[in-house]
């Protein structure tokens, strides 16, 4: 049992990291701090100047754990890194989970080619971005395309040269078809030059190259090449009319502002590469109405920037916030060179950080509108489906049950779980069947629904008195769906009540082409109309009980496969397993090896390549 008080005397005196958990287990806070044993010493002592979340979160602690590290700096990027991870409860979260695009010119193959990626890596090639949307940088690829024929395939030229015949894009003027030698590497990589001077922000300057070029090929009676010289310039005209300068200052910069609702707070994000407006970006944080505006700032910019793989020279923020300066140096260490924060009080930077804000203000109105809405559509689902079951209260936490197996091989089972008409995730739980051999789904599901409910009550036995809230398979639905008829829900009906539990339990049955037909409660089957939002709800968590059971049972089906198939070969640990996979690509590969073939795989002698190929053949 964990004492916190023993627990609490024990703590050093150094830099770290603290986590806290629930009973279930389950992280709840992440927290850094400069000395540990200070830090968390002040969450368990008086209660009266704590915010009411500070408080309830404190109640909910049953254990906490704490990492040491060298400085601040490694707290900062640890704590970073595990809130992005487990997205605790009470922490301020940055819920858009997004990896930004990046445009990369493939320098360092021969006739490098430019493609979309999400990874930065230190491959030599040249990388552009990061880009606000994937459509952004499709936008500028297509553009690209269409002003230099430069190659879109992946052959690697210093094998595949000649080899195949060229492509589409070659016959319709798309590509100089470097794949058949139709093009010397000098003029190809002027091209190249030109995409990187545009990319880099100078399309004035290349304007003016292709200009010159549609000149000379209409003083040489070249007409085709200066027409296309031509709607190239267009091109690049449209593409700088779109872009609005902001500043003369071609440094890199993002511009951060914010607007605080009732409940939830908007972060608004502005791209500036090269003095010009290249995207923007908006982020709901959720929950932030007890926190002040510097600590959500504080809380954006470490989950946004632990997540990116280019942090531009300056940043431009709307006031100071927690852990500035430190933020500043992890930055410049990212960059490696100095990352400066920068507070604008007049000028054109002031202007646009007002302009930043409005916009921030307006995404969080339409996010608010939207919440409304939904929540207006899911309060009236949940009540349509209270009245139709005749239930005492709205059912505002639902649980659905289903079966997985083939034909009583490796059966599992799902629950997934509903809060307020929107999937909990947390929440969600897998079984895999103990008890029953063979096809079963009746004894299955009393095994599941049995195991879920005695697990409930040993939990709740070990709250304390003064715990607000259940959490995970304490925490009891208000309705029990089953996928499933009559039968299904007869057994789920008999475990509770055997247990002295009074939960409403109901059956979601299908049609014989596999569709929700209904609803399935005390007897009956009720009719639901097809266009409603009630009968689109119920088919949701259908569906998503069915899916995440299924793949549970794939991937034990999986494993069991890759098993039986390599590691009952006498001789072939994991290191030889991996190895072969990596030399041979597939078991279906190994199957059909010859003897000599599976000898030149890493860590392979001649023994054991006689058992691996004589299992095979047996």
């Amino acid at each position: 049992m964990f004492n916190i008080e023993e627990e609490l005397k024990k703590m050093p005196d150094k830099p770290g990291v603290y986590i806290m958990k629930s009973i279930n287990d389950e992280i709840i806070y992440v927290g850094k701090a400069i000395s540990l044993k200070r830090r968390v010493r002040q969450y368990f002592q008086s209660s009266r100047n704590n915010t009411p979340k500070v408080n309830a979160m404190v109640k909910n602690i049953s254990e906490f754990e704490y990492i040491i590290v060298d400085n601040e700096v490694e707290a900062l990027i640890l704590e970073s890194t595990l809130i992005k991870k487990h997205k605790p409860k009470y922490n301020i979260l940055l819920r858009d989970d997004k990896s930004y695009p990046y445009i990369k010119i493939t320098t360092n193959e021969k006739f490098p080619r430019i493609i979309k990626v999400r990874r930065v890596l230190k491959d030599g090639a040249k990388y552009f971005g990061p880009y606000p949307s994937g459509y952004a940088v499709n936008n500028t690829l297509e553009i690209i395309n269409n002003l230099y024929p430069i190659r879109m395939c992946n052959l690697n030229l210093e094998k595949d040269m000649g080899k195949k015949r060229p492509c589409l894009n070659y016959y319709i003027g798309r590509c100089l078809a470097p794949c058949q030698g139709n093009t010397d590497e000098t003029e190809y990589m002027r091209y190249i030059d030109e995409i990187i001077m545009f990319l880099n922000g100078k399309e004035e300057k290349l304007v003016e190259i292709i200009e010159n070029k549609m000149k000379d090929a209409s003083e040489k009676l070249d007409f085709e090449s200066a027409a296309r010289y031509r709607d190239q310039l267009n091109s690049l005209n449209i593409i700088l009319e779109k872009q609005k300068v902001v500043s003369t200052n071609v440094t890199d910069q993002d511009v951060i502002g914010m607007a605080k609702g009732t409940d939830d707070s908007c972060v608004q994000i502005f791209f500036i590469r090269g003095g010009k407006i290249i995207g923007r970006e908006h982020f709901i944080l959720e929950d932030t109405f007890e926190e002040e505006r510097g600590r959500i700032l504080s809380s954006f910019i470490k989950q946004f920037y632990i997540g990116t793989a280019y942090v531009p020279k300056e940043i431009y923020v709307e006031t100071e916030f927690e852990d500035m300066e430190l933020i500043s140096k992890w930055l410049g260490e990212k960059r490696s060179s100095k990352v400066k924060f920068k507070i604008p009080q007049r000028g054109e930077k002031s202007q646009l950080m007002e302009m930043v804000k409005d916009n921030a203000q307006d995404m969080l109105i339409k996010h608010s509108e939207e919440i409304k809405k939904k929540k207006m559509e899911k309060e009236g689902t949940l009540l349509e489906l209270k009245n139709i079951l005749s239930m005492d209260k709205i059912p505002m936490r639902i649980e659905a049950y289903d079966i997985s197996d083939i034909q009583g091989i490796e059966p599992v089972g799902s629950m997934v779980v509903y809060e307020n008409g929107e999937a909990k995730k947390s929440d969600y739980r897998r079984f895999k069947i103990r008890t029953v051999t063979g096809p079963n789904d009746y004894a299955s599901m009393e095994e599941i629904i049995k195991r879920r409910f005695k697990k409930g009550v040993e939990e709740r036995e070990n709250f304390k008195e003064n715990d607000i809230r259940f959490e995970g398979f304490s925490s009891f639905p208000d309705l029990i769906m089953i996928d499933g008829g009559k039968g299904q829900v007869s057994i789920a009906e008999e475990v509770i009540d055997n247990m002295g539990i009074r939960i409403p339990v109901c059956g979601l049955v299908k049609d014989d082409y596999h569709r929700t037909r209904g609803i399935v409660y005390n007897g009956r089957e009720i009719y639901i109309e097809k266009n409603s939002p009630l009968f689109r709800f119920i088919t949701r968590v259908q569906d998503e009980a069915h899916r995440f059971a299924i793949s549970y049972h794939r991937s034990l089906r999986s494993k069991d496969i890759f098993k039986s198939q390599l590691d009952d070969i006498r001789g072939i640990g994991k290191k030889r397993k991996v190895s072969l996979l990596k030399h041979f690509g597939s078991v279906e590969n190994i199957k059909n090896a010859s003897l000599e073939e599976l000898k030149k795989a890493e860590g392979m002698n001649i023994k054991a390549a006689e058992e691996v190929y004589n299992y095979f053949r047996k």
